[in-house]
């Protein structure tokens, strides 16, 4: 019996130090597992952290740009609000400008249409030059590539020659024809008073008439004067007082 209760002793202390063992050893199981959990959790903790603080710094990134492009939209409005109106402005000045280039194109060929008949009125004299210069100017004011300010500095500017021609003495040669006959004559002109004429043998003198719009033959008595007129213009005799006739006015 003694040994019996001897060997159950020893098998209960054998089976108590197996439990022990077997509880150890799931405390220590457990402890890992915890302590491995708590490395797992820290790892999220400190991934969620830095991207937590990521997303923060991009907010506020986003939120800096949010404002500089409402600031850049603010001012990109207020352009576009001072473009519009600079378009408006601009458009209404292309309108005011068709208008008066139409208006100064109308003027302008009244003008010139005005000249063309002064001219063709006027003493014959420089005919050729004054035709051509009027030929071109048509052709000019026709043209819709050239601007009205070039017209109209065009068209003033002939007014200018023609004006100038009041104030100039001149003698050149020329044919003219007089009762039906052709003859070569030198060509006296005083402004835009008169016109004479003289034969190169100084025989025959004339003028033009305003009254008929013809050459016409004067007398002979007025050969010197006419003559002295010519060297005078020519710069070959001093300038003195002469007496020229003046023919009739034009109606």
């Amino acid at each position: 019996m003694k040994r019996v209760a001897a060997a159950f002793v020893g098998l209960m202390l054998a089976a108590g130090s197996m439990a022990a063992q077997t509880d150890a050893e799931k405390v220590k199981k457990t402890v890992d597992s915890t302590v491995t959990i708590q490395k797992e959790t820290q790892k999220l903790k400190d991934g969620w952290a830095a991207e937590q603080a990521e997303l923060l710094t991009r907010y506020r990134n986003a939120q800096a740009s949010v404002k500089y492009l409402k600031e850049r939209k603010a001012i990109e409005e207020d352009r576009a609000a001072a473009l519009d109106e600079r378009i408006a402005e601009l458009e209404r000045r292309l309108r005011e400008s068709d208008e008066l280039n139409a208006v100064l194109q109308d003027t302008l060929m009244v003008v010139f249409e005005d000249l063309e008949d002064w001219v063709g009125r006027d003493l014959p004299f420089l005919l050729d030059e004054r035709n051509h210069r009027l030929d071109l100017l048509r052709s000019e004011l026709v043209r819709p590539d050239v601007t009205g300010a070039e017209k109209l500095r065009r068209i003033l500017e002939a007014l200018q020659i023609e004006a100038g021609y009041g104030n100039t003495v001149e003698v050149d040669q020329q044919k003219i024809v007089v009762s039906g006959e052709e003859i070569f004559v030198d060509m006296l002109r005083l402004g835009r008073v008169s016109v004479f004429w003289r034969t190169p043998d100084g025989k025959r003198v004339g003028e033009w008439d305003r009254g008929t719009a013809h050459w016409v033959e004067l007398p002979g008595k007025y050969r010197r004067s006419i003559g002295y007129a010519m060297e005078m213009a020519s710069r070959t005799r001093p300038i003195e007082l002469i007496s020229l006739p003046l023919g009739r006015i034009a109606r």
